[in-house]
């Protein structure tokens, strides 16, 4: 008797939810039809190497949450210049114990209207001078060999207005005007912009651009050159369905969608978070479930983490396997700066209620700004104002505050509302660059660095290094110098990497070596230690101390407890009177009853 085919069987255990919600949005039994008939042909296209790969993680599902996980984000041309030259540094990510490389960015854009590589022009086109997809394909084969996992950006909500859909668009074709949100007079985005609002306030104001060689407006909600795509032609939804499953076909293990709450539309809304977005989402997981079952889904959802929970999907019907963390990342770097962990404490305890099925990304930083959208109705019961607040967080992380250490820049600076993002490297943050030949103020820096490395590390979750942090590398200026970047003060933290200073993390006394060092001892405490496993329970404990936070890990009759000091002085903590633990970097037994951590420093602690 013959046995169904892989694609068989999961399209049967599937079908029916995903013609039901297709449907549902849709009502186009042809187009359904269309789209089934290409998954099979992915699915019949995809390399038999990669077909293994779905079963064994069809049979693992939790394999992205495994302890030993760690990622790295970098761009191509920064890090090796080309895909090739990727390759050619494994080796060196190898070192950095990373299992999971984000490459950032890599797909055609138009040069000075690429938005750091999030306006695409063309989907099935790497940028020449980066490779093609041949080199894309190869790196990742060789990637797997490895024991690496290979994650790149997904851009659904819009295209450059130089793709191909947008310049037949504009030639006036209405089967391509119908991709995008065209209107022949300003009555209906004015209509839009009430209810919807900005992203880019200062460098792109409005929701819509004005083309007068057509006379119509096309909504643009991030930049005028990115044409937001509508989601409501079923056209849009199948082709970028084709486009993922053709990265999938690459061996893309990792795809993180970006601005997933934007992707759906509605007058009189926010279009933000609209329950359409769920089912787009979700129809997506169940097509990659059924054609490359190996591909995860990671959602870019900027809220705090109660607010992104949805996106998650529930345990019988998910949608994305893992989503930022991106508040505590704000959080963390507003902890530093108030040295009160009140509220870090608050959010990781959110956190920890939530179910374990849900993955958290955690990082320090991105390539992207740092946005304070804090819990200001937590902070303003402490008598902390938002636009004040914001004002100092800028001003502080800047080095204009006194006593600050920190440098870097402002991002989008609205003069009117005084409203601002932030840009730097940790290394900078943490006072690296500031601390110039000072040996105590350089001593401060690194450990201020590394004990917020641990704090990451010890979160529940996958940890993400940004390329460059592992070896303190500082604020590139350069950026300044370049006409098509000298308008976007992200740049100061996207800087290439510096192999120079990299070929100095295996000495003793560089700040290179010191980091690097300190980090790989942690990584490593990590992938061996059976309390970091995904099934751990994860907690906070009091510890009588604003400055100080307390988290502990408990997995059977292992326990550990991680005590971070966020303050300028040194401080004793007193954990478990009558106790004896273990220091889990030095070996040190101690009295937890009285425990002492150094200024910006930390311990993980065996109980």
């Amino acid at each position: 008797m013959e046995t169904k085919s892989d694609f068989d069987r999961r399209l049967e255990q599937r079908h029916d939810e995903l013609r039901w919600l297709y449907m549902e949005l849709y009502d186009n039994a042809d187009m359904f039809f269309e789209l089934i008939s290409r998954m099979r042909s992915f699915h019949e296209e995809r390399k038999e190497e990669l077909k293994k790969r779905d079963a064994e993680r069809e049979a693992d599902p939790g394999w992205f949450k495994k302890r030993d996980m760690l990622g790295m984000m970098l761009y191509i041309d920064n890090f090796a210049g080309t895909l090739r030259g990727v390759e050619r540094k494994l080796g060196y990510l190898e070192s950095c114990h990373v299992n999971c490389v984000h490459l950032m960015p890599f797909l055609d854009v138009t040069r000075g209207k690429s938005d750091g590589g999030y306006a695409v022009s063309d989907f099935r086109k790497v940028r020449e001078d980066l490779g093609n997809m041949e080199d894309l394909a190869h790196l990742a084969a060789r990637c797997h060999e490895r024991g690496i996992n290979v994650c790149m950006d997904f851009v659904m909500n819009h295209t450059s207005e130089d793709h191909e859909w947008a310049r037949r668009a504009r030639q006036g074709e209405g089967e391509y005007m119908s991709r995008y949100f065209f209107y022949d007079n300003p009555e209906i985005p004015r209509e839009f912009e009430r209810t919807v609002p900005q992203v880019f306030p200062t460098t792109a104001p409005g929701n819509f651009t004005y083309l007068p060689d057509m006379g119509y407006y096309v909504m643009t909600t991030f930049y005028p050159y990115q044409w937001d795509l509508n989601y409501g032609n079923p056209r849009v939804f199948n082709e970028m369905m084709y486009n993922f499953l053709f990265f999938g076909n690459l061996g893309m293990d990792i795809i993180r969608i970006d601005a997933v709450p934007y992707i759906w539309k509605e007058l009189g809304t926010s279009c933000r978070n609209l329950p359409k977005v769920h089912t787009i989402v979700r129809m997506m997981r169940i097509i990659g479930e059924i054609v490359c079952p190996s591909t995860a889904l990671l959602g870019e959802v900027v809220m705090e983490p109660q607010k992104v929970v949805p996106y998650f999907g529930t345990v019988e019907k998910p949608e994305c396997h893992m989503l930022y963390n991106v508040t505590t990342m704000a959080t963390i770097w507003h902890t530093v700066a108030v040295q009160d962990t009140s509220l870090l404490k608050k959010q990781l305890d959110t956190v920890c209620m939530l179910p374990k099925e849900y993955t958290f990304l955690n990082y320090l930083r991105c390539h992207d700004d740092i946005g304070w959208g804090l819990d200001f109705d937590f902070l303003r019961v402490q008598g902390m104002d938002e636009v004040a607040h914001k004002r100092f967080l800028n001003d502080f992380y800047t080095g204009k505050f006194p006593g600050s250490v920190s440098r870097g820049e402002l991002y989008n600076d609205d003069p009117v509302t005084r409203d601002a993002r932030f840009c730097g490297t940790t290394a900078s943050m943490c006072g690296i660059e500031s601390a110039g030949q000072d040996p105590e103020k350089m001593d401060l820096a690194i450990r201020l660095d590394l004990m917020l490395h641990a704090y990451m590390l010890i979160q529940s979750g996958i940890p993400m290094i940004y390329s460059g942090d592992e070896i303190g590398q500082l604020n590139d200026y350069s950026y300044k110098d370049d006409p098509d970047k000298r308008e976007d003060s992200r740049y100061i933290h996207r800087g290439a990497f510096r192999w120079d200073l990299a070929r100095k993390r295996s000495g003793r006394r560089s700040v290179e070596a010191r980091i690097f060092q300190g980090l790989t001892q942690l990584e490593k405490i990590r992938r061996q230690e059976k309390v970091f496993d995904e099934g751990a329970g994860v907690h906070t404990c009091e510890t009588g101390q604003q400055g100080i936070i307390c988290v502990v890990r408990e997995l059977g009759e292992e326990r550990m407890a991680g005590l971070f000091n966020f303050t300028d002085g040194d401080r004793e903590v007193s954990l478990c009177p009558g106790r004896r633990g273990e220091d889990m970097l030095n070996g040190e037994t101690l009295d937890t009853g009285s425990v002492s951590i150094p200024a910006r420093g930390f311990r993980w602690l065996r109980i």
